[in-house]
């Protein structure tokens, strides 16, 4: 694959990434902290938030096995999880996550549950596509 098909390819899918709702401005705010000093920056932050979301999920799944709820706790783990979703602008994750707050404040254990398993599908969805993303910049940059 040529080097201008590679970038065409990299750039259609970054934009893909922002018109269906996955990505916000946020990202575009790491991007622009990347630079030849530090070329995988916006992976490496992309890597920290998956390691730090996956022990949150555990905690958030463990918290929802208890019965009673605790809706505190719960609506606690999400602010934290949502807080990292914004910090790497994980649109539709961090919609999700409102969904599950309001849900906590309601404290309706179903709306949690349901919209819990929407939260991961999101998360789950969204690594599947970054990690694609970065493979193919990769490729771009190094075939350059």
């Amino acid at each position: 694959m040529d080097r201008n098909h590679l970038r065409h390819q990299v750039a259609s899918m970054r934009k893909s990434l922002f018109d269906q709702g996955y990505l916000d401005d946020q990202f575009v705010q790491l991007e622009d902290l990347q630079d030849d000093s530090n070329p995988n920056f916006v992976e490496e932050v992309v890597t920290l938030f998956y390691n730090n979301s996956a022990k949150l999920i555990r905690n958030i799944e463990q918290a929802l096995a208890n019965n009673p709820l605790d809706f505190d706790m719960l609506d606690d783990y999400m602010h934290q999880f949502k807080g990292s979703c914004s910090s790497i602008g994980a649109k539709k994750v961090k919609n999700e996550c409102t969904q599950f707050r309001e849900y906590c404040t309601a404290e309706n254990g179903e709306g949690c549950i349901t919209t819990f398993q929407q939260v991961k599908h999101e998360h789950a969805t969204l690594r599947r596509k970054l990690d694609t993303y970065f493979q193919l910049a990769k490729q771009g940059h190094a075939s350059g």
